[in-house]
């Protein structure tokens, strides 16, 4: 599968840390640059992949971009876990020739939430589901409107590993979900929440927004503003 175009939106300040954003089935990373270069966020560059084009279950194998293959929605497993791989490995590559000494994170939507958690469950581990090294030391993740796939296993694989079960407890999670969320429902959100924290992410925000749908609003990214702001210690903060 080939990634389409990656956009780029530069620090409009000192470059002090860079997010990975990845968009929701069917879209593209221009509209989350546009998104991402409204935010009072001056000391972040963001970088918004495209997810290749391919068949999608769920939509009866008509070809969009998809970060990989969904069928019925579930967070216990995906049918996909070979594509899902690919594009957590192909994030965490955009991201390992950042500058040492900026801070490392990747945000998504949706579709993109899901690869941004399965990201954050592969730093944890230090590898991917292959066994090959997870390359990148996160210090954010944040998930909107989401679902963590391959859950099953996970907290077995964390309590399983002193260092892992240390990578979990330290990295901050930020999960925001809306309650009249009609494509992935609220009830995914909260179990992702649930099964992260008992798997040890303690340092993990679940927020609810009251009759929220599929989409984001202004007071939610302000959240996460505020949020990046505080965990990653950024100057100029309000925090």
């Amino acid at each position: 599968m080939e990634f389409g175009r990656t956009y780029v939106v530069r620090p409009k300040g000192k470059h002090q840390a860079t997010m990975v954003w990845l968009h929701g089935l069917g879209d593209n990373g221009s509209s989350s640059s546009q998104l991402l270069e409204s935010l009072a966020l001056p000391n972040i560059k963001w970088i918004c992949p495209t997810a290749p084009t391919r068949p999608v279950a769920i939509l009866g194998g008509f070809p969009c971009a998809a970060w990989f293959d969904a069928g019925e929605l579930s967070d216990d497993t995906t049918n996909d876990l070979e594509g899902l791989e690919a594009s957590v490995a192909h994030i965490a590559n955009l991201l390992s020739t950042e500058p040492a000494d900026v801070k490392l994170g990747i945000g998504g939507f949706s579709m993109g939430a899901a690869t941004a958690l399965y990201s954050a469950t592969c730093f944890a581990h230090g590898k991917y589901g292959n066994g090959n090294p997870y390359p990148v030391n996160l210090r954010a993740v944040i998930g909107l409107s989401g679902w963590l796939p391959g859950s099953r296993n996970m907290r077995n694989k964390i309590e399983g590993s002193h260092e892992a079960a240390r990578c979990a407890a330290s990295l901050p999670i930020l999960l925001c979900h809306g309650k009249c969320d009609e494509v992935v429902p609220y009830r995914y959100g909260e179990r992702a929440s649930c099964v992260l924290s008992s798997a040890g992410f303690r340092n993990l925000q679940f927020k609810a927004y009251d009759g929220l749908g599929h989409y984001t609003v202004p007071r939610e990214m302000d959240e996460v503003c505020n949020w990046l702001n505080a965990r990653l210690c950024l100057e100029g903060s309000r925090r």
